[in-house]
């Protein structure tokens, strides 16, 4: 029987969430050979974990379904004896990327793949707290159906799960280690209030994150499909594609992986920056590796914090750190697309070292991008005025903080993938064990 971990990383209360993702579990075990593994990984306070906690107590016990809950100090420990066992020279390091104080999303997805490892899973589906799934005539539409259809199976063994194959007969043997789909409603990025107040900045603002190398038409057409996903068609009927799948159709929120990529390269450990979590996948689609995207999108909201005080400030400034992380990534990402099948070892399998290369190649890139960025930036909120011009203040404030810490990101990245291979192992080893809060089913 397989083994597999359903994910939720959470920040906030969801009790609701985790309603939901107990009900994507009792299908997945209902309806294919699997033993799910619904780890939840939280770092709220105390009041809010004791919220998700009584959800997690109130969930009908179902068998095949075994639920963990883990909070901060459980996460904790955890990874300081993986870390150690892990024979690191600095384990404190290993410690501090993997669960930091402040908000990390790639941290928190990498979390989730050594407690895969942990607890002998094949894969990992990953899921957040700020999306709903759809319903159609009162049904749930659980992306994990189109996921375990094809996960890790051969990919000419996924064709006949699928309502489309776009597969080369060359790839036949390569396995399915990615199946996505993408999200409808809000905007994953909440700038969404900048277009309505301005589409003139606004399209300034998101051409800050295109590749300045592209040609103007092609920069200007990106913007234009930016953090848009599948856009607002609800879900009527099934419809998959296998394929190399396009780094548009992938959404890191609605996504399964199998454990032969993301036990070889774990996501950036930057702290207070969105958008972090997605090198793997564009490693997995520039390597040319197939894949499926189905149309069982998520339905994706803003929570209300986000656009107030100093909630509207925090995340602002996760947003302005990504625009900052793409001059040290597309150098990456491009020598990915450069490299292509070079990226995959006999065994069709992810090879580190030529990412490392590229990551360790990236760091000491020119930061006259990232300057005229931040210039480009304090004009746009300026003229916006209100809580933007606040914004452009204290984007003034930590300026050179802002540009150290994205060279930073990029070099401590390179530290993590070379001690990344021997954690997964000490994971493995290890067992996520007592360090479970809740484990019932």
């Amino acid at each position: 029987m397989q083994r597999v971990c359903l994910a939720l990383p959470t920040m906030r209360s969801c009790p609701d969430t985790i309603v939901e993702l107990a009900e994507e579990a009792a299908y997945a075990v209902a309806n294919f050979d699997v033993e799910v593994h619904l780890l939840i990984l939280d770092t709220t306070d105390a009041v809010q974990f004791a919220k998700n906690a009584g959800a997690v107590a109130a969930l009908e016990p179902t068998p095949g379904v075994v639920v963990h809950h883990l909070g901060n100090a459980q996460q904790r420990e955890f990874l300081r004896r993986v870390a150690e066992r892990s024979g690191a020279a600095d384990p404190g390091l290993l410690l501090d990327m993997m669960l930091p104080p402040a908000v990390a999303y790639g941290s928190c997805v990498n979390r989730l793949f050594l407690g895969a490892a942990a607890l002998g899973c094949t894969s990992a589906h990953l899921r957040n707290d700020d999306a709903d799934f759809q319903v159609v005539d009162g049904r749930k539409i659980f992306p994990i159906h189109h996921e375990l259809l094809s996960i890790g199976r051969p990919a000419g063994e996924a064709a006949a799960g699928v309502t489309r194959s776009e597969l080369d007969p060359a790839d036949a043997d390569k396995p399915v280690m990615l199946v996505s789909g993408s999200f409808i409603g809000e905007l994953n990025v909440d700038i969404s209030e900048i277009h309505e107040l301005d589409p003139d900045i606004y399209r300034d603002v998101v051409r800050l994150w295109t590749p300045p190398v592209w040609p103007e038409e092609d920069r200007d057409a990106m913007v234009d499909v930016s953090f848009k996903g599948a856009g607002s068609e609800p879900f009527t009927t099934d419809e998959s594609v296998l394929g190399v799948p396009d780094i548009w159709d992938v959404y890191m929120c609605n996504i399964a992986l199998d454990h032969r990529a993301y036990e070889v390269l774990p996501l950036l450990p930057s702290v207070k920056t969105i958008g972090s979590d997605y090198a793997l996948l564009h490693a997995m689609v520039h390597s040319r590796l197939p894949g499926v995207v189905h149309n069982r999108h998520i339905v994706n909201y803003y929570t209300p914090e986000r656009r107030i005080g100093d909630g509207f400030i925090s995340y602002q400034m996760r947003f302005v750190k990504f625009l900052l992380s793409m001059l040290y990534l597309y150098p990456v990402y491009g020598g990915m697309i450069d490299l292509g099948r070079d990226l995959l070892d006999e065994r069709h399998g992810l090879k580190i070292e030529p990412i490392l290369g590229l990551v360790r190649g990236s760091v000491d890139w020119d930061r006259a991008g990232n300057e005229h960025c931040l210039d480009v930036l304090d004009r746009s909120y300026r003229k916006l005025g209100g809580k933007y011009a606040e914004l452009a203040d204290a984007v003034a404030e930590q300026r050179q903080q802002l540009l150290d810490e994205a060279q930073e990101d990029a070099e401590r990245w390179a530290v993590l993938m070379g001690a990344w291979a021997a954690l997964v192992a000490a994971s493995r080893a290890e067992g996520l064990g007592t360090a479970s809060e809740v484990a019932a089913g």
